[in-house]
């Protein structure tokens, strides 16, 4: 039983999770990206298993030594829009704020691996927050602030409790979203103490829980998300489509599936950013749509998230969806059902 987070590529040898003769490429992996693993997560790995779902998302492999065109190390350009330390301003109504840059837990193919970790960006200093809270007064347009890093929920209920109420002092922020795993890879730590904390600043409060695979949905991930909704948290989830660990219809279904029996809205589904070292978690984007057609066809509409791409250099959130529709002439479209078919459908 392990029974503390695996952060080196010792500890996963220990724990039997890399083999002994692959470790040198992998040291030279950690010397640039992060690695942690917490119990949860590594309890749920197959160490039998080559192509295990969770392992591949979470322990490191010499394919990130790989880079290829047009790779960057902000793949969706969080520093163009960033108009001071910690705040991300792309579009008008929002905000990102990077309170930390540490995680529980590394993935593989995290958009912002070069920011992140013990290595990374570091935490925002009281006077760096300082200036971003008085960013957020400064522009009354912002109407929602998301939570993001780095994950905030790894930093101490007082702490989050400091932010919500701070939020709480802006009339014109209406809506918070806290963008974590916590739940998924730490349950442990969704206690009474951080949901206080979290509903300290009087608004509407959304909480984006990121898992990839049905099997992170785990009976007591699906308590802890529970117990959040039930203190009247809303939570909404995001996935990325990866190669190799859920780029199956049926693998998805299930996924959003178990989504929306714990309550959980499915939100976005992204396709992989164009990080350092990722090349071989994407896949085409035509396969994307695929993929997607083939899960409307099989779940209720309450499964089926967004499918979203981030353009890269910081262009934003483009809806990459199925291609349902196409103008054969004027107010005259083709429609693809469900099923694949072609549907003459004339305007008038």
């Amino acid at each position: 039983m392990i029974e503390t987070s695996l952060r080196s590529v010792e500890d996963l040898k220990a724990a039997g999770l890399v083999a002994a003769g692959a470790t040198d490429a992998l040291d030279e992996v950690a010397a640039r990206y992060a690695i942690a693993l917490t119990p949860t997560v590594a309890s749920l790995i197959n160490p039998n298993d080559p192509n295990d779902p969770i392992a591949a998302q979470y322990v490191p492999q010499p394919a990130e030594l790989i880079e290829t065109a047009g790779e960057r190390a902000d793949p969706i350009g969080d520093h163009t829009h960033s108009p001071v330390e910690g705040i991300v301003h792309r579009y008008p109504d929002r905000v990102l704020l990077k309170l930390v840059h540490v995680c529980p837990v590394y993935c593989r193919f995290c958009f912002r691996r070069e920011m992140v970790g013990p290595q990374g960006d570091g935490s925002m200093s009281p006077e760096q927050l300082s200036i971003a809270f008085d960013y957020i007064r400064s522009h009354p347009e912002i109407w929602e602030v998301i939570l993001t890093g780095g994950d905030p929920l790894i930093l101490s209920p007082r702490r989050l409790r400091d932010v919500m109420r701070t939020l709480s002092t802006i009339e014109h922020v209406k809506i918070v979203r806290i963008h974590t795993r916590v739940p998924a890879v730490d349950p442990a730590r969704v206690t009474a103490e951080l949901i206080d904390a979290l509903n300290a600043s009087e608004k509407t409060v959304y909480v984006a829980l990121h898992a990839n695979h049905p099997r992170e949905m785990t009976p007591e991930v699906r308590a802890a998300c529970a117990w959040l909704i039930d203190a009247g948290l809303t939570m909404v989830s995001q996935s990325v489509l990866l190669k190799g660990i859920n780029n199956n219809a049926d693998t998805l279904a299930e996924l959003m599936r178990a989504f929306v029996e714990t309550r959980i809205k499915p939100y976005y589904l992204h396709h992989p950013d164009m990080a350092p070292g990722t090349g071989h978690f994407r896949l085409p984007l035509s396969e994307g749509q695929a993929i997607m057609r083939e899960l409307r066809s099989k779940v209720s509409g309450l499964c089926i998230p967004h499918y979203i791409l981030d353009l890269p250099g910081g262009f934003g959130k483009v809806s990459v969806g199925e291609n349902a529709l196409s103008e054969t002439a004027p107010e005259r479209y083709t429609i693809v059902d469900r099923h694949g078919d072609e549907h003459a459908y004339p305007e008038n």
